[in-house]
């Protein structure tokens, strides 16, 4: 589980600081840049601020759910979580190339109207994407925790932000050790996984709600090979959402899942352009 939380906050802060030092190195070759720098750690404020209103509002919804209301609510919340985790890869996949252009235009625009607010929007909306993303995911992973578990939780959560810091920089120095294609296609990959461990967490939860029919429980045993109650085990189930002793149901739904996943990054991947024969 802290690993996971550990990769969810690594995975979307080096997003979120690439979003932040494009327009950062955009706006520094600007004439006026110290004003418009000044704009765009207004906008960074606000959109780590409202990412922090939802994650206030999540937790203050949560409460107001209990016995199979809170069942219903969990359930949701692992749902969206695994439904963002394909969204946000399919958008990536389609938009990684032109990411750049498309915010530099953006924020050209507000520059050169002397827009400032729109500025801050354009700022403030995309940090506000990532950091909501990263609430919703953290939320559907067990937010809930309390006591000494919510320490871990929050210190590989700070882990998890330090080593964004130290991958953007290995990043910036230019593919030299990390490149940003390799970067993405490793992320993406796990992060995939990941949201096939939420869905998993899911159809378990509907099965237990006596919404879907487990059809055949269980459909083998092979914990003597890999068993997910053991330290090894729990880690394996939680990145990829193996079990021991899945239910028909469970395993028919995670294969469609790769499926539709499969299906969704191939028509997001942008094709290269035909080249028309010279006669």
């Amino acid at each position: 589980m802290m690993g996971d939380v550990l990769f969810i906050v690594w995975r979307e802060s080096v997003e979120a600081l690439l979003v932040v030092g494009i327009l950062y190195a955009w706006l520094r070759r600007q004439p006026d840049a110290a004003r418009g720098l000044r704009w765009l750690w207004l906008g960074v404020g606000v959109g780590i601020g409202l990412a922090c209103l939802l994650g206030a509002a999540l937790m203050y919804a949560a409460q107001w759910f209990d016995g199979n209301a809170g069942d219903v609510f969990q359930l949701a919340m692992v749902l969206v979580a695994c439904a963002l985790i394909v969204q946000m890869v399919v958008w990536m996949r389609r938009h990684g190339r032109t990411l750049k252009s498309e915010l530099e235009h953006d924020m050209r625009d507000s520059f050169e109207t002397a827009n400032w607010w729109g500025m801050v929007s354009v700022v403030a909306l995309a940090l506000a994407r990532e950091g909501s993303e990263t609430v919703i995911f953290l939320f559907g992973l067990g937010l809930q925790q309390r006591g000494v578990d919510q320490l871990v939780f929050a210190g590989s959560a700070l882990a998890g932000f330090g080593l964004a810091f130290a991958t953007f920089h290995l990043l910036q120095l230019g593919g030299r050790v990390l490149s940003w294609r390799g970067f993405f296609r490793v992320s993406e990959a796990l992060l995939l996984l990941l949201g096939g461990s939420l869905l998993v967490t899911g159809v378990e939860k509907l099965i237990a709600l006596d919404w879907l029919p487990a059809l055949v429980d269980p459909l083998w045993d092979s914990s003597r090979l890999l068993d997910d109650g053991t330290r090894v085990g729990g880690i394996v189930a939680a990145l990829t959402g193996y079990r021991a002793h899945p239910a028909l149901m469970v395993l028919l739904l995670y294969a469609l899942y790769w499926l539709v996943v499969r299906r969704l990054l191939r028509s997001a991947t942008p094709r290269p352009p035909q080249q028309v024969a010279s006669t």
